[in-house]
């Protein structure tokens, strides 16, 4: 008989990688902006090499959780030059 109980939790898990990734220019406008439409902004940012991103063969990508944690540090950023 398996020990059910050694196995992690649900809520304890590492978050998904395919819940986390968002593929395209348009997905991460969306995300980033609400709005779709937008893409044009995420090539720009882009290619002023200020958006973490990667490309898988030609498709733009870029994880949620390092856009959040890119845009916390731009909040720091911003705090700390009014300061």
């Amino acid at each position: 008989m398996s020990d059910l109980n050694a196995s992690p939790s649900l809520a304890t898990a590492e978050p998904c990688l395919a819940d986390d990734m968002l593929r395209g220019a348009e997905a991460i406008a969306e995300f980033l902006f609400g709005d779709a439409k937008q893409r044009r902004k995420v090539y720009h940012v882009v290619e002023t090499g200020k958006l973490p991103t990667f490309r898988l063969g030609a498709i733009l990508c870029a994880r949620k959780s390092k856009l959040l944690a890119w845009i916390e540090q731009q909040e720091r950023q911003s705090v700390g030059a009014k300061s």
